[in-house]
């Protein structure tokens, strides 16, 4: 008995801090350039510059021009950056209004470090842009005309964020909180590759595999990106494309099945986080979060089918290449 425990600890913790220190090192490589960069962007004005390109955008949707900044202000940082400018601005939206903006928070934010992550992951900046603000878009001008035409969730939104400004706005502030996030994300990174070897210890990562087969086979993602895959849906894109990226690297997935996984954790990751940010600003729950599932289902699907029909050199041309170690 002894024996065959001994066995087992020493299968969970063989290599795994190697495995961390790799996954979080090739994550910490993309990010920390982009978080620097992007601060310099806000100093410079970058971010209402682009709030002023998107406002025109925001008609499309049915949402007022102000919110243009909103949205510029979550593509370049993230959903907590925008989320406080949204409480800043003392809007007076609708429910429909609120989930439609909360929808394109939750289809496109964080670009700069996202879409390096994916371009890490061999998948091509213009697919993965096309289809994190094309699907955002998207998904935005088909509510607004099902809840205008259906006059639905008409009712003034009830926020229950608030937010307090920080006391503190200089650059080493910012730095300490920038040096804790990413001792978070280690932190965050080793539990779920200890949880992943678990789970490949107890055998359940295979009975995963096999009550998800039918729908990762109508999506095209591969049996050994299923775990990986359902990390970056419940966690986010930058720790389940991390872990793409390290198996990958190894020559265990696929360059098309990287290219569907990612594509789907564009559309839907960080389910629960976000999700319930998002209900924090008051928007319907049916929409941010089944909405969103069926949404990327059914986009996932259709570019399934029209990859199933080009060769493979067109589609490492232009979608996707294969990651060298």
């Amino acid at each position: 008995m002894n024996k065959r425990i001994s066995h087992w600890v020493g299968f969970l913790w063989s290599g795994l801090w190697k495995e961390i220190i790799e996954v979080t090192w090739t994550l910490y490589k993309i990010m920390i350039p982009m978080i620097i960069l992007i601060k310099v962007i806000e100093e410079f004005g970058g971010i209402e510059l682009l709030s002023n390109w998107l406002s025109p955008v925001m008609s499309l949707v049915g949402l007022p021009s102000e919110m243009g900044l909103v949205w510029a202000t979550t593509l370049v940082t993230n959903m907590y950056a925008g989320l406080v400018v949204f409480m800043s601005l003392d809007a007076d939206l609708t429910v429909a209004q609120v989930s439609i903006l909360g929808t394109l928070l939750l289809l496109a934010h964080s670009l700069p470090v996202e879409v390096a992550v994916a371009k890490k992951a061999g998948v091509g900046i213009v697919a993965t842009l096309l289809i994190r603000l094309g699907g955002g878009l998207l998904m935005g001008w088909i509510l607004h005309h099902i809840y205008q035409s259906g006059d639905l969730l008409n009712t003034t939104a009830q926020t229950v964020w608030k937010h307090t400004p920080t006391s503190d706005p200089s650059y080493m502030a910012w730095a300490l909180d920038q040096l804790q996030s990413l001792a978070m994300i280690f932190v965050v990174i080793a539990a779920l590759m200890t949880l992943l070897r678990l789970l490949k210890l107890l055998g359940i990562e295979k009975l995963m595999a096999i009550l998800l087969k039918p729908i990762l086979s109508v999506l095209g993602i591969s049996r050994e990106a299923t775990n990986l895959t359902i990390v970056g849906i419940t966690l986010g894109v930058s720790f389940g494309g991390g872990l793409l990226i390290n198996e990958a690297k190894r020559g265990h997935i696929s360059p098309r099945d990287i290219f569907v996984a990612m594509m789907l954790l564009n559309l839907l990751h960080s389910l629960i986080e976000d999700t319930l940010l998002i209900l924090l600003i008051g928007a319907d729950f049916m929409t941010i979060f089944w909405g969103r599932i069926v949404f990327a289902v059914i986009v996932i699907g259709v570019l399934v089918f029209v990859l199933k029909r080009m060769d493979e050199r067109t589609c490492r041309k232009y979608l996707y290449k294969k990651i060298s170690t």
